[in-house]
């Protein structure tokens, strides 16, 4: 592609409250990975020496690093220009939250052009931010302010004493209580329904380090370093994999320790 990914609105145009929503995590999803899963090729990329440079999201999750828009006016907001001058000139933990803010305003400026374009009423443009702001912004998972909670170990996964010490670094769908058991006494069962309710509630809260998502009984991994919480699939650890690991470090803190 010459010349910036603004020309992709050329082919794909939402036109729903949802279709747009759709749109905006997709995009946010491909941005998620440059900042985090990929940040190491993402810093290469965004070299000083070369011209203005752009980082872009699509709706299939994709992201790129590219020169703006050619066309002008673009086809769609274009994203904060210029984010390679800075790269050297700055500690790359300030430098990558820059980029995740000026991002975050380029998601919702990319969203609402959409619901301007395609005539949202105030009912469905409040929708829409309602919609978006229920999700962690970018800068929110890339400095982890949004994962807080995650510092310290979810109690359920501390009381599992059978596990090794690096398998206590994974859970899996397991570590959820398991309803199978039936109480047949009324009091009891309505006890048993409030502690598999209160854990759901604790796991609910934990957000993915790199996409940004809630825990939904998928396998996650834990970064032995900054605590952080992930998918498997969007570390792209398998719970096979993660057996033989003594100790996990999450791509963000591995890329840290490689650089001289």
């Amino acid at each position: 592609m010459e010349g910036g990914g603004g020309g992709v609105g050329a082919h794909y145009n939402p036109r729903t409250v949802e279709e747009v929503f759709r749109d905006f995590k997709g995009r946010r999803a491909g941005i998620l990975r440059a900042l985090t899963t990929d940040v190491k090729e993402f810093f290469q990329q965004c070299n000083p020496e070369k011209d203005n440079l752009c980082l872009y999201g699509f709706p299939n999750e994709v992201w790129e690093v590219n020169l703006p828009a050619e066309e002008v006016p673009p086809e769609l907001p274009e994203p904060a220009l210029g984010i390679n001058f800075a790269r050297d000139g700055m500690q790359e933990k300030e430098w990558i939250s820059l980029v995740a803010v000026h991002s975050d305003a380029w998601l919702l400026s990319v969203s609402f052009y959409f619901g301007s374009r395609f005539g949202f009423d105030k009912a469905d443009r409040k929708r829409l931010f309602n919609m978006i702001n229920e999700v962690p912004t970018v800068f929110e998972v890339v400095t982890g302010s949004a994962k807080k909670h995650t510092e310290e170990q979810p109690s359920s996964v501390n009381k599992n004493a059978n596990r090794s010490k690096s398998n206590s670094k994974v859970r899996d769908s397991d570590v959820k209580s398991s309803r199978k058991i039936q109480v047949n006494e009324e009091d009891e069962g309505a006890e048993e329904e409030g502690v598999e309710e209160e854990d759901e509630e604790e796991h609910g809260e934990t957000l993915c380090g790199a996409c940004g998502d809630n825990y939904a009984s998928d396998f996650w991994i834990c970064c032995d370093l900054c605590e952080k919480w992930f998918h498997g699939k969007c570390v792209k650890i398998t719970p096979a994999r993660a057996e033989h690991i003594k100790q996990y470090k999450c791509p963000s803190c591995s890329n840290k320790r490689a650089r001289p």
